[in-house]
């Protein structure tokens, strides 16, 4: 077994730490990838690499780290740090329409590693990054109807299944890019257990 995920119920160590703010980082760039690229914002729905990096923290990280990982994310944003997509922050964020899916990454991370602790062939990594995917496309977009409807005052024509026409542009993305990175999760963690 990996042995970033032999400690599971010993303290974080240094290199446990390394790699929490490592991917929590990656977090933060992969919110704000449409400043760099401002068309990949949809119906005002950015479409990020978030979903990518967080099913990467539990592949290989594993369910613990990679949830404290995504857990680190979204503590450093409310906190006020500018680190949400479009570089929002603040305790606010969490009336934001799409911070369910900040919410969902830290399950998605955690499921993914889950998983794959329990099966750790290549099918299995591809196939924990689909579910990890899927789970952030469940949790989201029903927190983003949910506020939306309650606090967000949607416009009248605002239905569930718009919400659906939203999420199907990142969709095939977000498939993509769970099958690279279950592909690139596999290899990772045979280079760190070998390096361990």
């Amino acid at each position: 077994m990996n042995t970033v995920t032999t400690r599971t119920h010993n303290k974080l160590t240094a290199l446990d730490i390394t790699y929490v703010g490592m991917f929590a980082a990656l977090m933060m760039i992969g919110a704000n990838i449409t400043s760099f690229v401002p068309f990949l914002v949809v119906g005002g729905v950015p479409i990020t690499l978030q979903p990518f990096f967080a099913v990467l923290a539990g592949a290989i990280l594993g369910s613990r780290l990679g949830a404290i990982s995504m857990a680190v994310y979204a503590f450093i944003g409310l906190v006020g740090a500018p680190v949400f997509a479009k570089f929002q922050g603040g305790f606010a964020q969490i009336l934001n329409p799409t911070f369910g899916f900040v919410l969902a990454f830290i399950l998605t991370a955690y499921i993914t590693g889950k998983m794959i602790e329990k099966k750790n062939s290549l099918p299995s990594y591809i196939l924990a990054a689909l579910i990890g995917t899927l789970i952030s496309y469940i949790i989201g977009p029903n927190w983003m109807y949910a506020a939306y409807k309650v606090w967000a005052q949607a416009p009248e024509a605002f239905s569930y299944k718009l919400v659906w026409i939203w999420m199907a542009f990142p969709l095939p993305k977000d498939i993509l890019l769970a099958i690279l990175a279950g592909m690139f999760a596999h290899r990772m963690r045979k280079i760190v257990k070998r390096g361990g």
